[in-house]
Order: C-alpha cells, then structure tokens, then sequence
C-alpha cells in the first residue's frame, strides 16, 4: 500500500492527454520532483459527471487527442521507469475500464507498475468482482467516503478500502474553493474510528491554506482542479508552473510515499 512518511502527503491529480500526453509525462515528473507524494492518473472521459467545469474541459481536450486507457497505462510505465518509488494511482470512471476489461485492466494496471486505482462512479455495493481482481493482482482500492455518508457505511468502506481512503471533503462536483469545507475534519475523524489506513482529503483544496489545514487532521491532500487550470492556463509551460505551484505548498524536502 502506500504510506506517507510525513504530514499531510500530497496527491496530485493530471488528467492524461492535456494537452497531449508528452507534456502530461513532463507534468507528472515534475509533480514528483517538486514533492507530489502519489499522482492520480486521470482517464478522460466523456460524461465526467463528479467533475467540475475545469476538469471536464480538460478532458475533452484530451479526449480530442485521442487519449485511451491504454495510453494512460502506457504512461504510468513510462513514469514507473522514471520515478520507481513514486505513487502512482489510475483514476477513472467505470466505463472506459469495463470496455477495457476489468481482469485484463488489473493485469496490465500491474504489469505498468501502478500501486491502485480510483473508480470513481463505482459504487461499493458493485464492486466486489473488482476489488477480488484488483487484490489478486496486488493492486489497492481506494474508494470514496462522503460526508453524508452514514457511519454504518463509512466503517463498509473503510474495511473495503486498501492503499488508502479518499474522503471528500464537501457533496458535489470537484472544483476549486476559497473555503476548505468544515464536513471534512469531522468525516476524517469518523472514518478513523473504522481504519488505520491513510485517509487523504481531496475537492476543494487549492491553496497553501488549505494544504495546511487539512494537514491539521489528514494524512494527504489531494489536488486536482487547481492543478487542472494551472495547465490550462501554461498549456507551454505547464511543467514548470506545476513544479513552482507544488513548490509554495510546503517545503524542500517534504514528505516522501513509499510504496509497500
């Protein structure tokens, strides 16, 4: 699973193929050198009903590209030669893995060196074959915790979870806010009551504030829309305005993941 060595950790989302996938590779590496604990590989979709406006644009982007799961896999192996100790996550929808293949999926998911994967309209009640071959394979599964979520279901989800739980800090779509919701320390606290797995805070966050105060109660913040736009906006630049971004959030020689 992964572990992060110190507090918070940093989970970076890129979605893949914006603006095409050599620069993603450059956004990626740079992410990780700048201090990026775990990346979440983002699978372009074209119904991504979670995100907000800036992830979904990307995403069309990409997808006019061309960009497939496939090319993200290749891309996670690219990154796995290059960075052997990072964290590396798929995060995707449930379609574009099922017309993949989920047991050819967690086959290759393994044979490209990622550590999980993150479906992210894969319900738990739907998701005992695929966790059974993601585990098989050696591959975690990191699900979604919600702040209207019942402690019943909380304790379900952390017991099904592996690598580590994603516990989203507001209800709604993902995007950029000038408020860290004050729901995500008290779901955090709930779900530690159900799991001794790394918990990670993610919708919202986008600035150093944020990343300190989540820092507070969490073992990692995930960033993803601010990360998103960043590119958007440097689509030439991207890798260095990511690494300068990443950078300002917390100090030389922060937190490290290990993956065990």
């Amino acid at each position: 699973m992964i572990q992060f060595k110190n507090k918070p950790g940093l989970v970076v989302y890129v979605t893949c193929g914006d603006p095409d996938l050599r620069a993603s590779r450059q956004v990626v590496l740079a992410a990780i050198d700048a201090g990026a604990d775990v990346i979440e590989l983002g699978v372009p979709f074209s119904d991504p009903l979670a995100d907000g406006p800036v992830i979904q644009r990307a995403s069309e982007r990409a997808l006019a590209k061309g960009t497939t799961l496939r090319d993200v896999l290749h891309l996670a192996a690219d990154v796995r030669n290059a960075r052997p100790h990072a964290g590396l996550i798929i995060f995707s929808y449930l379609n574009p893995i099922y017309r993949y293949g989920m047991k050819e999926f967690a086959e290759d998911a393994k044979s490209s060196g990622i550590d999980g994967a993150l479906v992210i309209d894969l319900t738990l009640e739907e998701s005992a074959e695929y966790r059974a071959l993601m585990s098989q394979h050696g591959l975690g599964t990191i699900l979604l915790a919600a702040p209207t979520s019942t402690d019943a279901r909380l304790k379900k989800i952390a017991q099904a979870s592996t690598g580590f739980v994603y516990a989203v800090s507001r209800t709604g779509i993902t995007g950029a806010s000038q408020e860290l919701s004050l729901d995500a320390a008290s779901l955090v606290k709930r779900l530690k009551k159900y799991t001794r797995l790394p918990v990670a805070v993610g919708f919202g966050i986008s600035t150093p504030a944020h990343f300190r105060q989540v820092g507070l109660f969490a073992d990692a913040a995930v960033v993803g829309s601010a990360i998103v736009r960043l590119i958007e906006e440097n689509p030439a630049h991207a890798a260095a305005a990511v690494s300068k971004w990443i950078k300002s959030l917390k100090p030389a020689g922060g937190m490290a993941a290990a993956r065990g």
